[in-house]
């Protein structure tokens, strides 16, 4: 007779406890809205059918075709970064499906999404309060800055010296300078790597 520990359902719960309890609140995460948003979202749901087991571990999960699941860690300090309140008309750079953009939506007035490979366009809509990168860039592109409202903010992460670190920026004066702030495993996104550069 199965018990209802036994179910899969209750023993995903209870990698979600264990994700706050021994990830999240360890590492300084402990907003009750962060930390309500990520129990209430099953992120087994966004893996894999072979990586469900391993939902909840401190690590990325590899999607296929080059993507990455980021580390619940990663995620949680994004939101806290960002702080997105109800009024933010808000971007994420990557899967408008996925796990950090179902945290997200509730949290905000609107949430656009745009791929990675389409993040550099030039034609996208503007008067954005709130950007989130879902991974770590090398440079921000001024198209991707562009599409900021002026005092808006801006969460990534960033490659520095190839050490990935969560970045944040606000734009002031029509330009957007990110600032580094812990150092924390991020998958990168080859997209926004700088350009190679000469030297002698």
């Amino acid at each position: 007779m199965m018990t209802t520990e036994d179910r899969p359902s209750a023993k995903f719960d209870a990698a979600r406890r264990a994700m706050i309890d021994s990830q999240l609140r360890p590492s300084g995460v402990n907003e009750p809205w962060v930390l309500g948003a990520m129990a209430r979202v099953p992120r087994e749901e966004f893996v894999p059918a072979e990586f469900r087991s391993a939902a909840y571990i401190d690590r990325a999960i590899p999607l296929g075709d080059g993507r990455y699941l980021a580390a619940p860690l990663v995620q949680g300090k994004m939101l806290s970064e960002a702080a997105p309140v109800e009024g933010d008309k808000a971007l994420l750079v990557g899967d408008g499906k996925g796990y950090l953009a179902q945290l997200l939506r509730p949290m905000v007035g609107s949430l656009d999404a745009v791929a990675p490979s389409e993040a550099k366009s030039a034609t996208g809509e503007g008067g954005y309060s709130l950007v989130i990168v879902d991974g770590a860039i090398e440079e921000l592109p001024e198209t991707l800055a562009g599409r900021l409202a002026d005092d808006g903010r801006i969460v990534t992460g960033l490659v520095l010296r190839g050490v990935t670190r969560l970045a944040t920026g606000r734009k002031s004066g029509g330009h957007v300078a990110l600032l580094p702030l812990a150092e924390i495993g991020i998958p990168v996104l080859s997209e926004f790597a700088a350009a190679k550069r000469w030297s002698f």
